[in-house]
């Protein structure tokens, strides 16, 4: 028998009558159950910080800007990009997001092609500028990529998003507050906006400054999100959970059996 695949005794006894079931796919049914639309990115260019936060198994990517490969001392270059790719997906990001750059639509969408042939996982972010717009159309409707639409700032901007048939539309959230915006009530006319409509597009929440951010938006419908490893340090480790799990254990480990 595989090794994912396990006996599993059926109505009034086992034996000839075992159910056999495989324990992966049935694995997989109850991830996708729990996330429902729930879509958690990790919003770094660190590889450290992939490989202290991917195997948790929560994200369902990775996303990057040219400044997050600043920070993180990285080339921005197709080829660097590349390989870059490869390493999240190695660790188990299912997606990741790598912006195009150029001085003109035609730059952008040169660049954009060559980052869009490197996976078919890798989805191309643009800024929501006019020319950002354009370069989007001609890369979704034309070669078929996936695209973002970041650095968006006003909810106006996701009907935009939409238009041009982007998978994803990306506020900025701390960066809305800083402005004086009220970024969360942006943010909820965004996703209002896209559920109404009954569109596809994602809401892909950025620049998050706070945990509580997170449960407050997704508790107005907004699903999908970009963590930076701050936040994921904080949503994870919670002072009272980590004491309550440690007295678990105390009290497992003194009720084992002791040793003659």
């Amino acid at each position: 028998m595989a090794e994912s695949t396990v006996a599993a005794a059926a109505p009034g006894g086992g034996g000839a009558g075992a159910l056999a079931v495989d324990r992966s796919a049935l694995g997989q049914r109850l991830l996708a159950l729990g996330r429902g639309r729930l879509r958690l990115f990790l919003d770094t260019a660190d590889v450290a910080e992939w490989d202290k936060w991917l195997p948790t198994g929560i994200f369902h990517g990775v996303t990057t800007n040219p400044l997050l490969l600043e920070r993180a001392g990285r080339e921005c270059s197709v080829d660097a990009l590349a390989k870059l790719a490869h390493m999240a997906f190695d660790l188990g990001a299912q997606e990741i997001q790598l912006q195009t750059w150029g001085a003109t639509v035609e730059e952008m969408v040169d660049t954009g092609k060559r980052l869009g042939i490197i996976d078919p996982r890798v989805v191309i972010k643009i800024p929501a500028t006019v020319d950002g717009i354009q370069a989007a159309r001609q890369l979704i409707s034309s070669w078929g990529f996936r695209v973002t639409l970041t650095a968006v700032y006003a909810s106006h901007q996701v009907l935009l998003a939409q238009g041009v048939g982007a998978q994803y539309a990306a506020p900025y959230l701390g960066r809305m507050d800083a402005l004086g915006k009220d970024g969360k009530a942006e943010i909820i006319a965004m996703q209002r906006a896209v559920s109404a409509t009954s569109s596809a597009t994602r809401v892909l929440v950025a620049s998050v400054r706070a945990p509580g951010e997170v449960s407050a938006l997704a508790a107005a419908g907004v699903d999908t999100f970009a963590l930076p490893p701050a936040i994921v340090a904080r949503m994870l480790h919670v002072p009272e959970t980590e004491t309550a799990a440690a007295d678990f254990e105390r009290a497992a480990l003194a009720q084992e059996p002791k040793d003659n």
